[in-house]
């Protein structure tokens, strides 16, 4: 079984889509997902509309993984992402991703945190 890595998702998700959004979304994301990032927590359809959100300012977007770790259904990663949006702004923060996985190999729980890094 393959499962689900936070960078595909980003990528595909926000910064470089090659699917339609909810079809995206199924690929990645258990119906039961819950999102938590810095004590807000969010069920599927609020990370859904979070996420469409952030896409629809987003010109471009990187993201590097710097570590990454799969035991079972528990999922690590920390990774840096640089994105430019539309209005010219950029943001480039690192992350910490603690997650697990559903029996399918997505996602059913993501806790994020992280912290802006100058470039």
């Amino acid at each position: 079984m393959s499962y689900a890595r936070i960078s595909d998702a980003v990528r595909e998700l926000a910064f470089e889509p090659t699917l339609p959004f909810e079809e995206a979304l199924d690929k990645y994301y258990a119906p039961e997902f819950e999102h938590r990032n810095d004590g807000e927590v969010l069920d599927r359809a609020g990370f859904a509309a979070m996420v469409t959100g952030m896409r629809s300012r987003i010109a471009t977007g990187t993201i590097t993984v710097l570590d990454e770790l799969h035991d079972g259904t528990t999922y690590a990663e920390r990774h840096v992402y640089d994105v430019t949006m539309k209005d010219g702004s950029r943001l480039h923060r690192e992350l910490y991703v603690f997650a697990t996985h559903a029996p399918d190999g997505r996602f059913r729980t993501v806790t994020e945190t992280g912290f802006d890094v100058v470039p």
